[in-house]
């Protein structure tokens, strides 16, 4: 299928210049864009690095569970 669109022209020229970066060409460039926009939210990957998704914590530290009994419950309010 072939589309045509006429697009603003500092877009434009970000898109040559990402492409040129990349080394792709600019359809390749542009494909890829959509389809990362149009996957579903399920099937995108994580945006956390390694680093973040395997952090254990500091051993010495007292989870932050434990300082649950000391918060104070919500305030309900008061409907009449």
């Amino acid at each position: 299928m072939q589309i045509t669109i006429d697009l603003p022209q500092d877009l434009e020229q970000d898109l040559l210049r990402q492409a040129a970066q990349s080394n792709v060409p600019l359809q390749t460039l542009i494909v890829q864009a959509l389809r990362q926009l149009t996957q579903p939210v399920s099937v995108l990957v994580s945006q956390w690095s390694d680093a973040v998704l395997s952090y254990q914590g500091i051993p010495d530290f007292p989870a932050f569970e434990s300082y649950r009994d000391e918060l104070l419950p919500p305030q309900e309010m008061e409907l009449f």
